[in-house]
């Protein structure tokens, strides 16, 4: 079932969200202690079909940010796989005292989901971002950070999230996304996926801008003969550091891309090993900067901050000037 779910993938692009809620439903129909704890967010979450299918494998708690993590923890303990399904924005906020004590503190292995993460709720303003969650959640031991950038990492990192007995934060956006490589390679946490190789500048993005990465390598290479190296960084904690040398070994620009703050995300995880290690690479992290967030939609604010195919293009021929 599970290579005929990725192989009607290949066409067309879905939103990771959807592919969640699928490959939730194929995992809870042989397994009755998965479970899926709401807050109100069946809708935005696309688990109307799993409550439906699976109404006792679900729990609602309303508005509930910080009751959502603390019954999630609690199930948790006594042997359930749950899913803890909230918008990032309020998930990594709201219940943040919640996720340090009774998840990762008390090592239950609950797996946080954060929707419609980063700026997906757009013209809904900055109170629903997400810029802040890789920074507070980086900070907590014993927590891994994911946030898968296609159909294919998605159910990947579902399916091996539920298979392994330790927390987890789980990332997604609301955007339709494509695979990014027609031939899928293997899929492990903590491992970033290498999508183009290239000799010139290396581009390492998270979640869902790593598309546009990729469509900026694309290019390069095109319109001025130059290639680069795209990777999916899909974990954030703990960050592939073997990949990260590999690459800076080299002595080519690195730019990192994601939907997230300047400060506290990927790009400053990869700066402080480089600098720390030595390396001296000419670097450039690409997000959203220390300001109020303008408004408007994902694809609208992408634009404004260069998070975007030409964005990126433009700041790898900066830096290889």
């Amino acid at each position: 079932m599970a290579e005929t779910m990725v192989e009607s993938r290949k066409t067309t692009a879905k939103a990771n969200l959807e592919v969640f809620s699928a490959t939730l439903q194929e995992l809870a129909k042989d397994d009755r202690n998965i479970l899926v704890v709401t807050s109100d967010s069946r809708g935005s979450g696309k688990l109307i079909p799993f409550g439906q299918k699976f109404p006792e494998q679900h729990i609602e708690v309303g508005i509930a940010e910080q009751n959502l993590v603390g019954v999630a923890a609690g199930l948790a303990s006594t042997g359930k796989k749950v899913f803890a399904v909230s918008p990032a924005c309020f998930l990594s906020a709201r219940a943040l005292e919640q996720i340090k004590n009774d998840v990762a503190y008390s090592d239950n292995p609950v797996n946080l989901i954060g929707i419609s993460a980063g700026v997906s709720y757009g013209a809904l303003g900055s109170t629903h971002h997400s810029l802040h969650d890789f920074a507070v959640l980086r900070a907590i031991n014993n927590i891994t950070v994911v946030a898968p950038a296609d159909p294919f990492e998605t159910e990947q990192a579902i399916r091996k999230a539920a298979a392994t007995p330790s927390p987890f934060y789980l990332r997604f956006g609301k955007k339709a996304m494509p695979l990014l490589v027609a031939e899928e390679t293997d899929f492990e946490f903590g491992k970033g996926r290498m999508i183009r190789k290239g000799k010139d500048i290396t581009l390492i993005a998270t979640g869902e801008t790593v598309y546009p990465a990729k469509q900026a390598a694309e290019r390069l290479e095109a319109e001025a003969g130059l290639s680069a190296t795209v990777i999916s960084m899909h974990t954030i904690k703990p960050l592939d550091y073997n990949l990260l040398e590999r690459v800076a070994t080299t002595g080519k620009p690195i730019v990192t891309i994601e939907e997230h703050s300047v400060y506290g995300g990927l790009g400053e995880a990869c700066a402080s090993y480089l600098l720390q290690h030595n390396f001296h690479n000419r670097f450039k992290i690409m997000g959203i900067p220390d300001e109020y967030t303008v408004t408007g939609s994902q694809t609208e604010i992408f634009n404004h901050y260069g998070l975007t195919e030409s964005g990126i293009l433009q700041e790898a021929l900066r830096l290889l000037e």
